[in-house]
């Protein structure tokens, strides 16, 4: 069964900066994309960022300048570097797979535990 693992989180001031890393296990062969969504307290969980296999990164306007997703396919982890971090950037931040190949088979929508990000101002 696939796992993926987040870190990085804490808390900084505004303006500040943090990575997050996401690693995934589990015997794969193949990650096809991964994504960073958030969710802060009393809001829908948002996508922040994602990325394909290939490099192609995508982000939400909010975020759209400041924050950059990473893949490393060798190390089947993500990263998120989350620079001039505002107070709306807080909340609980996950990863996901929507598809991951591994030696068993196919594994569909993998989640993370999440990490806490607070951005004081």
């Amino acid at each position: 069964q696939v796992q993926l693992v987040e870190s990085g989180g804490g808390l900084v001031q505004a303006g500040g900066s943090l990575r997050l890393s996401c690693a995934a296990s589990g015997r794969i062969l193949m990650i096809e994309s991964m994504t960073w969504f958030r969710q802060a307290p009393g809001n829908q969980q948002e996508l922040v960022a994602g990325i394909t296999n290939g490099g192609r990164a995508d982000y939400a306007e909010s975020v759209k300048g400041r924050f950059t997703i990473s893949l490393d396919n060798a190390k089947n982890t993500v990263y998120l570097q989350m620079n001039s971090l505002k107070p709306e950037d807080t909340g609980v931040y996950y990863c996901n797979a929507p598809r991951i190949t591994t030696a068993r088979g196919v594994e569909f929508d993998s989640w993370g535990q999440g990490t806490q990000v607070t951005v004081s101002s």
